[in-house]
């Protein structure tokens, strides 16, 4: 028996029986490990370098948080790479704030396949010692549909809610995780989900009445049909990946952030981030930001099409035209709510790209006038200052 924790309480959790037969438009592996490819490379550090700001800001405002891998798999690649479980521990265990953090940092396993699971287990236990004092770790086997809708109905009859938890949703194909959990997961306040979105398979299957019922399931509505009679494959595209953020965002994320992952000039799958707070929005935008292209990378935004990972010279004329979109109607308004504006998914920059990126070069320009009260150097804007947009 599987025993979870969240918010205090114990939820056991007794072992769902595994699904069978679910028709699936990307086949996992046939085998208990694989080689790592590429793409999954680009995956793992776009989720290292959130977690890097995930861990010490949500461990210093909770006394538990939750890291929940749905797919978990074998935990290491053919070449004995280290897969999603060990690249979640291994950024908590050497991370500098380790030593300052007290909260329990909770960490669950979930695979279906039960020579995965075994094998993740010995992984794991190879080196106990690993793992940080702070943290527990638990494998569970079952489906991830199945276990979460087991503990969130356990929440839900308990009147309890999720313990603020990173949901990594990396599942293969398109039948295992309809859009109905991920709202019940998102309606929880600190719940933030990392989605792997199979474009590639529902482009193939899409006109497959078998996989109708899943495609219903995963966008958690029928208006995928509405992209059937698209030609244009780039429209196409367009259309399903604005369905599905619109789904999460009706689902309870405030905001959605998404980048494609390309082997080569294929599609393998986008990444779709749902969180309800902007803090996490900007977080995540930066880590796909920071990500050094490795093969073909794309950070697709929602705003001004596609932009190449890790680039040295950023082109920052959509965050300036965005910036003047949003206030240039609006008098003096302060630098906090510029930073909010770009923190939020309206933009596809981070703050951290803010300043040196485009009020700088405005103010340069001409493009910007700053209230001298409100700062004592010029090109520098920190806490008060109030700028209006020319």
């Amino acid at each position: 028996m599987a025993v979870a924790f969240v918010d205090g309480i114990e939820a056991e959790l007794r072992h769902p029986k595994v699904s069978r037969g679910k028709a699936s438009a990307v086949s996992s592996p046939k085998t208990t490990i694989w080689p790592l490819e590429p793409h999954t490379v680009g995956k793992h550090r776009v989720l290292k370098g959130y977690l890097d700001a995930w861990f010490p800001i949500m461990t210093k405002l909770n006394k538990r948080v939750l890291f929940i891998d749905g797919f978990a798999g074998p935990g290491e690649y053919h070449g004995g790479e280290p897969g999603s479980p060990l690249v979640a521990i291994a950024t908590l265990r050497n991370h500098r704030a380790l030593p300052s953090i007290t909260a329990e940092v909770r960490f669950f396993f979930v695979e279906s396949d039960p020579a995965r699971k075994s094998h993740l287990e010995s992984v794991l236990a190879r080196d106990p010692a690993s793992v940080p004092a702070v943290s527990k770790v638990q494998v569970i086997e079952g489906t991830f549909d199945g276990r979460m809708t087991e503990l969130l109905d356990f929440l839900d009859d308990e009147k309890k809610r999720l313990a603020p938890a990173f949901v990594m949703v990396d599942r293969f194909g398109i039948s295992d995780t309809p859009m109905a959990v991920i709202q019940r997961l998102l309606s929880n306040p600190c719940c933030e989900v990392y989605v792997s979105f199979m474009y590639e398979a529902i482009n193939r299957f899409k006109r497959t009445s078998e996989f109708e019922p899943h495609l219903d399931a995963l966008f958690g509505c029928e208006s995928w049909r509405d992209g059937l009679h698209l030609v244009e494959p780039e429209a196409r595209k367009d259309f399903f990946y604005g369905l599905y953020a619109n789904q999460l965002r009706k689902a309870g994320a405030k905001h959605v952030v998404h980048f494609d992952l390309y082997e080569g000039n294929r599609l393998v799958y986008a990444i779709f981030f749902g969180t309800q707070n902007h803090i996490g929005c900007d977080r995540m935008k930066a880590a796909i930001w920071k990500v050094s292209p490795w093969g073909e990378f794309n950070f697709r935004g929602s705003n001004v099409g596609q932009a190449r990972l890790g680039i040295e010279s950023p082109d920052y004329r959509p965050l300036v035209a965005a910036l003047k979109a949003e206030f240039r109607d609006s008098g003096f308004v302060s630098i906090v709510s510029i930073e909010r504006f770009v923190m939020s998914e309206q933009t596809d920059f981070h703050c951290g790209q803010l300043r040196s990126g485009a009020l700088v070069p405005m103010e340069r320009a001409g493009e910007i006038e700053v209230d001298p009260g409100s700062r004592k150097k010029a090109r520098t804007y920190p806490g008060g200052t109030s700028i209006r947009f020319l």
